[in-house]
């Protein structure tokens, strides 16, 4: 399914998580609100989805780790970007600036590019990690960043699954705050190489 995008080119980061399968409804529903979708996995979120569906779905390669700098970059730039399910590590080293997968060092580098970023923590409630100081702590600074994280156990429990249609309402809203009524359909500043860090 490849749409006919008039919002321009949306990353979809999807980590390790029983959660993550529920991305591929999110990048349809993006994709029906005007999206060209691409999708990003942490490394091990390979194994909890259908990678060939998901490239069939949104017509680009499915990536999760870093190119050589010799590579094309196989995917146009993002406009924006969703992270879901988001877990407790990639919370924590994204809010830390560590960079050391490709979902992580994009989350870095569209965060300071001020880019609209909304992110979905998916976890159980009551099982630690939601009252694990680190978390609150991480989605403090991610929040101060100008991240919009949509974290409601209490009104999605128990794992925080909030809806498709609610996620894209918030990016909406975001890149309304950001950019005004009329949302720019290119990045505000030049695409960096998406290659290993301290690679030249």
């Amino acid at each position: 399914m490849k749409p006919n995008p008039s919002r321009g080119v949306l990353y979809v980061i999807t980590c390790a998580s029983s959660s993550a399968p529920l991305a591929e409804s999110l990048v349809i529903a993006a994709q029906q609100a005007g999206w060209d979708v691409c999708v990003i996995l942490t490394p091990r979120a390979r194994h909890f989805v259908d990678e060939a569906a998901l490239q069939r779905l949104t017509g680009h390669p499915v990536r999760s780790e870093y190119k050589h700098p010799a590579e094309p970059d196989l995917l146009p730039p993002p406009q924006a970007l969703i992270v879901f399910p988001a877990t407790f590590n990639t919370l924590n080293k994204w809010a830390l600036g560590i960079s050391d997968t490709l979902a992580v060092g994009l989350l870095s580098e569209y965060t300071g590019k001020r880019a609209p970023i909304v992110a979905v923590p998916c976890f159980k409630t009551g099982g630690g990690l939601d009252t694990n100081p680190a978390f609150h702590r991480s989605l403090r600074l991610l929040r101060r960043a100008g991240i919009r994280v949509i974290y409601e156990p209490e009104r999605y429990p128990p794992k925080n699954q909030v809806p498709p249609e609610v996620i894209l309402e918030a990016l909406d809203q975001l890149r309304a705050e950001r950019y005004g009524c009329e949302a720019p359909l290119t990045p505000p500043t030049e695409d960096l190489e998406r290659m290993a860090p301290g690679a030249e």
